[in-house]
């Protein structure tokens, strides 16, 4: 069974006061080892966090409950050759994406995983990734 790379959208549904049914689900129904996230998703997280009013008081809940239960991918050298191979390809075909999606979806690509998004309009432009909605189950 391959793993899953969960995007960030997947990360901050577990934070809401009622997340989707079908994303825990399928949170729960996978081993743990085979659940990670990337050092990106952690960025765009942080990020969030420290623009709400209440960022510190996010932040240790977003560590705690969400991050602390998965394995975080490091951007090392072979994720950023492969995000600079998928932004000439993505840039030849006229379908560029955001850069922290390339880095996402590079990551995936790079560890064999699936990424589990609610973002399909991006990802599914990179060919050769599989992407997958926990929402549309």
């Amino acid at each position: 069974m391959r793993g899953y790379l969960l995007d960030t959208n997947v990360l901050s549904e577990l934070l809401k006061k009622r997340p989707s049914p079908t994303v825990l689900e399928r949170i729960n129904a996978l081993p743990r080892e085979s659940l990670s996230t990337s050092s990106i998703c952690v960025t765009e997280l942080r990020y969030g966090a420290v623009r709400h009013p209440q960022g510190g008081a996010l932040w240790d809940r977003i560590t705690s409950e969400v991050l602390s239960n998965f394995r975080i991918l490091p951007l090392a050298q072979e994720e950023a050759e492969r995000a600079g191979d998928l932004l000439a390809i993505l840039e030849s075909r006229g379908k560029t994406i955001g850069i922290e999606d390339v880095l996402i979806g590079a990551t995936t690509l790079v560890h064999d995983l699936v990424v589990a998004t609610r973002n399909l309009k991006h990802f599914n432009r990179i060919e050769e990734l599989t992407v997958e909605s926990w929402w549309e189950i």
